[in-house]
C-alpha cells in the first residue's frame, strides 16, 4: 500500500498527459499528436519563419502552457531556482540533434508513446531504438560523464524564457499577417487556443511538481532499478490506449487503429524509426532529461534547459530547410547522413565530457 501511495502522483500525472492528447486530437490537434513536444517546437519554428514547410506552421499553445505552467509551480513550491552556464553550446548542439532524431522518427518520445497506444506498430521500433540509446548513455553516467557545473543566475535570466512564451501567446491569439500559420496539412489542425493552453498550464504544472521524464524513467531502470517515472511513462499508454477506444466508439476524431501501413504522419522504414529514436534517446540522457523535461526546467528557471529548447529549435528550422525532417513517404537520404553524424557527434561529446578515471 505504501508503494501505491509513493507512485500515486507520477500514475496521475501519466493519466493525465494520456487523457489530455485524447482530448486535443478530439477536439482539432492532428492524430496520434495530442502532444508532441518535437512536432509542436517545429510547427512553432515555421510560424515565425524559422523555416518554410507551409504544412507545419503554427504556434502551439500546448508549449506555451507547459513553460509557464512550470514556472507557477515552481515558484508556489519555492523552487524557481535561476541556474545555468553548464557547457551551454554543448547543449545547444545536443539539442538540434534530439530534434535531428525525433524528426526523422516523426515525434518525441511523448508522441512515440501515443502512437504505440494508438495501434502504430511503427513505434515499437522507435521505442526499441530509444532504449538503446538511454543504455549507451547510461554507460557514460557510469563512467562520470558530466557537463560541468552550473551556476546561480540573476532571476532575470529564468525569467526570459516564460516572458518569450508569453509573447508567444500574444502573437498566437493576434495572428499578425507577418506571421505564418499553415491552411493545410498537420499544422492547419488544432484545438482551440483556450483549452490547448489550459490543458498545457495543467500538464506543465503537474510535470514540474513530479519530474515526469520518459528518458529519466528508462535511465533510472537501467541505473538504479528504479521504475517510479517509467510507471508514468506506462500510464500514459494506458490512458491513451483507454481513450482512443473511447473516442473510436463515439465516432470522434481519433481511435485505436492497428497496423503499420497507413499511420498518420508516420513512415515504415522500422531501421530509421529506431536509429531515429535512439539519437533521441542518446542525446537526452546526456542532457539529463527529454524534450517535455527541458521545457519544464527552462520553466523553471534553468538557463541550461532554456539553451537546450533554443537548440531543438533551431534544429527543427534546420531540418527543414535542409531536406532532413522525414515525412509518410519514408526517410530521406539528408536526414539518413544526419542521423549517423548525430550519432558519432554525441559519441564525441560523450567521450570528451566523460572524466579520466
Amino acid at each position: 500500500m505504501k508503494k501505491i501511495k509513493e507512485h500515486l502522483p507520477i500514475i496521475l500525472m501519466g493519466l493525465l498527459v494520456g487523457a489530455a492528447s485524447v482530448l486535443l486530437v478530439a477536439l482539432g490537434n492532428p492524430a496520434n499528436m495530442g502532444f508532441c513536444i518535437a512536432c509542436f517546437l517545429r510547427d512553432i519554428a515555421g510560424a515565425l519563419g524559422m523555416h518554410r514547410a507551409e504544412v507545419v506552421q503554427y504556434i502551439r499553445p500546448e508549449v506555451i502552457g507547459l513553460v509557464l505552467g512550470a514556472m507557477i509551480m515552481s515558484m508556489i513550491g519555492k523552487e524557481f531556482k535561476v541556474r545555468g552556464g553548464s557547457s551551454p553550446v554543448t547543449r545547444f548542439i545536443l539539442g538540434m540533434f534530439v530534434m535531428v532524431g525525433a524528426l526523422m522518427f516523426l515525434g518525441c518520445p511523448l508522441r512515440m508513446i501515443i502512437r504505440l497506444a494508438g495501434g502504430d506498430w511503427n513505434a515499437i521500433l522507435g521505442l526499441v531504438g530509444f532504449t538503446a540509446g538511454i543504455f549507451v548513455g547510461t554507460l557514460f553516467l557510469k563512467k562520470g560523464f558530466t557537463l560541468k557545473k552550473s551556476y546561480a543566475q540573476s532571476k532575470l535570466e529564468g525569467l526570459l524564457m516564460p516572458a518569450a512564451n508569453v509573447g508567444l501567446l500574444i502573437l498566437v491569439i493576434a495572428a499578425p499577417a507577418f506571421l505564418f500559420f499553415s491552411k493545410t496539412g498537420p499544422g492547419s489542425m488544432r484545438a482551440p487556443i483556450a483549452v490547448s493552453l489550459v490543458i498545457g498550464l495543467i500538464v506543465g504544472a503537474m510535470a514540474q511538481r513530479t519530474r515526469l521524464c520518459l528518458a529519466g524513467g528508462i535511465r533510472d531502470v537501467f541505473l538504479l532499478k528504479d521504475f517510479h517515472l517509467l510507471i508514468g511513462f506506462v500510464s500514459i499508454g494506458v490512458a491513451v490506449f483507454i481513450g482512443n477506444l473511447i473516442v473510436g466508439q463515439l465516432g470522434l476524431p481519433g481511435g485505436f487503429h492497428p497496423g503499420f501501413e497507413g499511420q498518420a504522419i508516420a513512415h515504415t522504414d522500422g531501421l530509421w524509426n529506431a536509429l531515429g529514436m535512439a539519437l533521441v534517446g542518446y542525446a537526452s540522457v546526456l542532457l539529463g532529461g527529454c524534450p517535455m523535461r527541458q521545457l519544464i526546467l527552462s520553466g523553471s528557471g534553468n538557463s541550461d534547459s532554456t539553451v537546450t529548447v533554443l537548440g531543438m529549435l533551431v534544429g527543427a528550422a534546420f531540418c527543414h530547410n535542409f531536406a532532413l525532417a522525414s515525412s509518410a513517404a519514408g526517410p530521406t537520404l539528408n536526414g539518413k547522413i544526419a542521423v549517423v553524424i548525430g550519432l558519432v557527434a554525441v559519441t564525441v561529446i560523450g567521450f570528451v565530457n566523460t572524466k579520466k578515471v
